[in-house]
């Protein structure tokens, strides 16, 4: 394992994610107080609302190490949201270079953070960034962290068989109390967890991007998954300063299964001559008061994205007339056109 912070020197770093607290500045003076103090002790909250659960393995779990699978924005973002707020954080991936591009970031959205928050205490300001960094580590071996964590949380590809198979291996590695949870956004829980021997303590914790700023957390239980473990995950994530929200394991859990058959009903208007992208778009915007329309937020987040989850939902459920294929969509992802990231979707990017 390697430590990202030796006194005041980073040895790694990373420029993707945003910044966090965005919204202290807005609170009264004596708000802010009781804001920062309860700051402090986030962790240790944690480990008292946890020690309060009852009758499961999980009872007595002080979630103070968190193992966070997977470098990229949505694991360097859960990443530095839980060091922030106390919390002994392990990032881990395959490749280094990765890692030291996630810690980069997170040092850089840090010091954003604290310029905003400490804007006339610059000395509390690198207290807070140094104090943060001290709680983050990384390792490109899962194997030898885990047996160290209170919780892991993947945040990896979204593909069924890779999170089963990192799963699986580490089952058998970590403590019986250790929590597992998966940050997918639209694969089965159950279906993850199947490869383990913990259903009990196996969930879905599904963030949103970018991770410190978006304050919603959907926590998803199974059937087999315990009221301990849910309990336990819906404090942790007030901790983190989120808001959390229960789920069932359904298809998409509550904002995607809304959003994305939302956008796609959207496309195939278009497809039917219903009315033209652009209308489509600002109807939606200026009649319903969305900052995006359906089009444009569908190359926003990507068309590969889109057919992927769509794809995968109707391979499980043919019968669901919500997931039915798109033409458009299907056209233009065939011609490598996946929105916003590669240029031109729906829409021509410069």
């Amino acid at each position: 394992m390697q430590s990202v912070h030796g006194g005041r020197k980073v040895a790694a770093r990373r420029d993707h994610v945003t910044a966090d607290l965005p919204s202290r500045a807005r609170l009264s003076e004596s708000s802010r107080s009781r804001f920062d103090a309860r700051r402090h002790i986030m962790a240790f909250f944690t480990h008292h609302v946890c020690r309060g659960l009852s009758s499961s393995a999980v009872r007595n779990v002080a979630i103070k190490h968190l193992t966070v699978i997977g470098g990229g924005q949505m694991g360097a973002g859960i990443a530095q949201v839980a060091a922030s707020t106390g919390h002994s954080v392990t990032l881990v991936d395959t490749n280094g270079e990765i890692l030291k591009k996630a810690v980069k970031g997170i040092e850089g959205n840090l010091k954003r953070v604290a310029k905003k928050k400490f804007s006339d205490k610059p000395e509390s300001g690198e207290e807070f960034i140094q104090k943060a960094l001290q709680n983050v580590s990384t390792s490109t071996d899962a194997a030898a962290v885990v047996q160290g964590s209170d919780l892991v949380v993947e945040a990896i590809v979204e593909n069924l068989k890779v999170k089963q198979d990192i799963f699986s291996g580490l089952d058998k590695l970590a403590p019986a109390h250790t929590i597992f949870a998966s940050n997918t956004s639209s694969l089965s829980i159950t279906d993850i967890a199947s490869s383990t021997s913990r259903l009990d303590r196996f969930a879905g914790l599904h963030f949103f991007n970018p991770v410190p700023v978006m304050k919603l957390v959907e926590v998803i239980g199974t059937s087999a998954t315990s009221q301990e473990t849910l309990d336990c995950l819906l404090n942790f994530s007030k901790v983190l300063g989120k808001t959390p929200v229960s789920c069932k394991d359904t298809p998409g859990f509550i904002v995607n299964r809304l959003l994305l058959p939302y956008i796609i009903e959207a496309i195939r208007m278009y497809e039917r001559g219903h009315g033209s992208k652009e209308d489509i778009d600002i109807a939606m915007k200026l009649g319903c008061g969305y900052p995006m329309g359906p089009l444009e937020l569908a190359d926003y987040v990507g068309l590969d994205t889109m057919k992927f989850i769509m794809d995968y939902w109707s391979a499980a459920n043919p019968e669901n007339p919500s997931f039915a294929q798109s033409e458009s969509l299907n056209k233009l992802v065939a011609e490598g056109k996946f929105g916003k990231k590669t240029g031109e979707g729906f829409y021509k990017y410069k």
